[in-house]
């Protein structure tokens, strides 16, 4: 093998070397973005599923509050008929005590 044949298989191995190289280097860029890609769809679908499990969370508290809400105001109207209906009760009690307090003065 002379010189010559000993430059041209320098040459081509360094071409194929560099060619080698920039295929690398584009996988490498091409395997970088597709991992950038997939964390931001990750990203975005892990505050998805937050967002979906903290509503579930808000809807089930406001639910449990509404019916906590509906307990005390049914409670409250029972004991505003309670006060209702002793009031009417004492209201002729009540006449006749102002009445006789009054013609004793």
């Amino acid at each position: 093998m002379g010189r010559a044949d000993v430059l041209r298989t320098i040459r081509d191995a360094e071409a194929d070397a560099k060619a080698t190289l920039e295929k690398a280097e584009r996988e490498a860029s091409n395997l970088v973005m597709k991992a950038r890609a997939d964390a931001a769809e990750t990203l975005s679908n892990s505050r998805q599923d937050s967002d979906a499990e903290a509503n579930a969370i808000l809807e089930k508290s406001r639910a449990a509050s509404e019916k906590e809400a509906a307990t005390v105001s049914s409670d409250g109207d029972s004991e505003l008929a309670n006060v209702h209906d002793s009031g009417e009760k004492n209201r002729a009690k009540a006449i006749d005590v102002v009445i006789s307090n009054f013609h004793q003065s």
